[in-house]
């Protein structure tokens, strides 16, 4: 058997127009992809100014250099936090209290009053000394 040549994978747009895919990953690959990982398109990280600091086949061997399901015991920061300073807290005075003796008081109740007499207006009055 004779092994064909890898065929390329062309694509149409809407407007009808053929784009070579792998061509423009490619040209591309170097340009910095677009997200907050740090990365160019081919997978490389990438630090200030667009310089590569790790390839990605170093990153792809130390993936896979790793045990799965433990962690990594290198710290991700490389210069360890300093210790934070606090300042020592006073201590509080502590007051004695002597205590009290306090009687309920009871609380005045209110009952209900009807009125005992009531004015009489409008009609009620004219009418009232009619009889």
């Amino acid at each position: 058997m004779v092994a064909r040549a890898p065929r390329k994978r062309m694509y149409r747009t809407m407007q009808g127009r053929m784009v070579d895919i792998e061509k423009l990953r490619a040209a591309n690959e170097s340009v910095r992809a677009i997200g907050n990982m740090n990365v160019n398109a081919r997978g490389d990280v990438l630090g200030q100014g667009g310089q590569i600091l790790t390839s990605k086949a170093d990153v792809i061997t130390k993936y896979y250099e790793q045990p799965k399901g433990k962690v990594d015991d290198t710290p991700a920061r490389s210069k360890p936090t300093p210790p934070r300073k606090t300042a020592p807290t006073p201590q509080p005075s502590v007051q004695k209290m002597t205590p009290v003796e306090s009687k309920p008081t009871a609380k005045p109740v209110e009952t209900f009053k009807p009125k005992a007499t009531t004015e009489k207006k409008g009609i009620d009055a004219a009418l009232d000394g009619l009889e």
